[in-house]
């Protein structure tokens, strides 16, 4: 629990004892690769801190693709945040891509956070903040770059993710085919 600790200190002031009061809340779940965290069309009621590990985030499309929309990786909350708040069934499909071990937050966890502590409502408002930004800029890059400035700016966000994701699944949040994704790391390889 030091990593979640470490965090959620870095982004509110809370003293120990309301640190342990929140996470005597909290269970943690150890997954294995490709095992599915969070299915579609079910209310989430959980809230996930990633310990170790690497998750995706998939939507299936009407002709039944699937789309990795996000990736999160160690030290990251994660959720389907807006169905999470709204209450009503989730469209994602949350899913282990490595061996992964999850602080989960119940929705009484989040709940209890929001009310007893002092800085409650500053921590939930700091990840969805954090989670807003993420996806807006994810958007903008989708529609104001190039597929090119897409695949060279992935490594920011993701720092070491071409030896951690299969390449389809980087293909598929860059929204380019994963032919058009071995040319641009063709292209690439020959600048060296």
């Amino acid at each position: 629990m030091d990593k979640i600790r470490n965090v959620i200190s870095q982004m509110i002031p809370i003293s120990s004892h309301e640190m342990d009061e929140l996470l005597s809340k909290t269970i943690v779940g150890r997954y294995r690769k490709n095992e599915i965290i969070s299915y579609p069309n079910k209310i989430p009621n959980e809230v996930f801190f990633i310990n170790s590990g690497m998750l995706r985030t998939i939507i299936v499309d009407q002709e039944g693709v699937e789309h990795t929309i996000h990736f999160a990786l160690e030290n990251q909350f994660i959720a389907d945040y807006s169905n999470f708040m709204l209450k009503s069934p989730s469209f994602y499909t949350l899913q282990a891509l490595e061996e992964t071990e999850l602080v989960i937050m119940p929705r009484n966890a989040v709940e209890w956070g929001y009310k007893n502590l002092e800085y409650g409502d500053r921590l939930g408002r700091l990840i969805a903040e954090y989670y807003f930004v993420y996806h807006d800029n994810h958007i903008r890059n989708m529609y104001s770059r190039t597929p090119k400035e897409r695949y060279d700016s992935i490594t920011e966000v993701f720092p070491d993710i071409h030896n951690r994701v299969p390449q389809h699944m980087i293909a598929s949040y860059l929204g380019v085919t994963p032919v058009h994704l071995s040319r641009l790391k063709k292209a690439e390889f020959k600048k060296r």
